[in-house]
């Protein structure tokens, strides 16, 4: 396919920039001259300017240190909810519950120790508003009591186990291995 010729040659015209382009000088106002409430004098025979500005506003005779006028002397005031940095963990958003007393305590040791699988750990911070945490502190059950309790949790999960399929059997007991050497 042909270019279409042009009528004019383009050796003779300029395709580049003759300078640096730059930006022309800022050009700010006399902030003296454009203020509203300043007075301006000239003196033609001295070619001189005098330009008055009234002062800002005098701060009040009631002006202490202890309650300053000016702004930028005041203390900073805490606006709720951006001083503080959030919390890193979630449960640190959750109320911290209140004490417990020692009738109560009495009382969550009596429930635990007469029948420990109905009156579990959880069931029992529930019941009286504390953590789990706390109730196994105060009303820890007995070594035999603990011993034979975690015998059958682990009939339990045992039975559980049974019915994995040989590929997750493997990578648990893989998992298992690797606990070991860490």
């Amino acid at each position: 396919m042909l270019k279409p010729r042009l009528s004019y040659n383009l050796a003779f015209c300029r395709t580049y920039a003759t300078r640096i382009a730059e930006k022309p000088p800022a050009r700010f106002p006399d902030p003296l001259v454009n203020n509203p409430a300043a007075t301006v004098k000239t003196l033609r025979d001295e070619n001189l300017t005098f330009i008055h500005r009234p002062p800002p506003t005098a701060p009040t005779p009631h002006s202490t240190t202890l309650q300053p006028a000016s702004p930028l002397l005041k203390r900073p005031t805490r606006v709720k909810g951006t001083a503080v940095p959030p919390l890193l963990r979630p449960s640190a958003y959750n109320p911290i519950p209140a004490r417990v007393s020692q009738e109560t305590m009495e009382r969550i040791r009596e429930l635990r120790l007469s029948d420990p699988s109905t009156y579990s750990r959880t069931k029992l911070a529930k019941m009286f508003k504390c953590t789990p945490n706390f109730v196994s502190k105060i009303a820890a059950l007995p070594r035999p009591q603990r011993k034979a309790f975690a015998k059958k949790l682990e009939t339990e999960h045992e039975a559980v186990r049974e019915k994995w399929g040989e590929k997750k059997a493997t990578f648990v007991a893989i998992r298992q291995k690797r606990r070991e050497f860490w």
